[in-house]
């Protein structure tokens, strides 16, 4: 069975593996991400294609990265974070570099096929995927296949304007993704902004602080509304929340209870579960979007 290399390039992290072309996973690892230097951001990635190439017999390499990934080209407008990566293209850049064929693909899309190829969507030819973390992101899984837009960049949903907390909060991804949930928390409890804090921190404390409950309460309720306008757009069979957090046992739970306080609810209502995919989802689905990549250049 072939072995492929994955990568999934995030703003603080790189993870790494090699995989099967089932999806079952050899070995991974992860290293900090250079994202203020290209030439050390690709030294960093032929080094880890070179070492894995060393013990392994390499078919291609898949990557998943943020922002506007023009999958045919390899082209990306905005890369989110990796802003040395606005306006280049990784794929032309690596394959001058390295003896394989790369491939690339947004990473919220990338969660989305992971789900598609052995997750909570196996079944689905409609679904969303809405990952929730620095920002939020989502990736449209719609007629069986990665709905892109006309430029790639359908799923960006974090653009989504919906009620904040405070004038200047009016995304989605100001006001619903967990580093607005940490900026608030610290904004409640007087600490200053380089104070490290983990949503799962906050989690843990609203267990037995009331005040510190209510403002997690605030928080899905305004992640609540994004659902409510997806549903109410799209109609999927479900949709499937990913992101730290979003692995507590309860969180679709109390999403559920603030998207049913809204009356219309009941006419657009969808089944809502979090994905099954945590750390991987983002290899898992670059390696999903290679294979159907070169199914259809054959």
């Amino acid at each position: 069975m072939n072995k492929y290399i994955a990568f999934d390039i995030g703003g603080t992290k790189v993870k790494h593996a090699v995989l099967l072309e089932d999806g079952t996973f050899i070995e991974k690892g992860a290293y900090p991400t250079r994202k203020y230097n290209l030439d050390q951001f690709l030294t960093d990635i032929m080094l880890t294609v070179q070492a894995y190439q060393n013990r392994f017999d390499i078919a291609g390499v898949a990557i998943s990265m943020p922002g506007f990934v023009n999958i045919k080209t390899g082209y990306t407008e905005d890369a989110g974070a990796i802003t040395i990566l606005n306006g280049k293209n990784l794929k032309t850049l690596l394959e001058a570099r390295l003896p394989y064929v790369i491939e690339m693909e947004n990473d919220g899309n990338c969660v989305a096929l992971a789900e598609k190829f052995n997750g909570n969507a196996v079944n689905c030819q409609d679904f969303i995927c809405i990952t929730i973390g620095t920002g939020v992101g989502g990736g449209i899984f719609l007629n069986n296949k990665i709905f892109h837009g006309h430029q790639f960049k359908a799923g960006e949903i974090g653009y989504m304007l919906t009620p904040g907390s405070q004038p200047g909060s009016e995304t989605w991804s100001d006001n619903g993704s967990t580093s607005s949930l940490i900026n608030s928390y610290k904004k409640q409890k007087g600490l200053g902004e380089n104070e490290v804090i983990e949503g799962t921190d906050i989690f843990r404390e609203a267990e037995i602080n009331a005040e510190t409950n209510r403002l997690v309460e605030e928080w899905m309720e305004r992640i609540s509304f994004g659902i409510f306008n997806i549903a109410g757009t799209l109609n999927p069979e479900k949709i499937l929340i990913g992101g730290g957090v979003s692995a507590r046992a309860e969180f679709a739970q109390r999403i559920k209870k603030h998207l049913e306080q809204q009356k219309e609810w009941q006419f657009i209502k969808v089944p809502i579960e979090t994905c099954k995919h945590k750390n991987d989802a983002g290899m898992l689905g670059a390696l999903k979007h290679f294979l159907t990549q070169r199914d259809m250049v054959k």
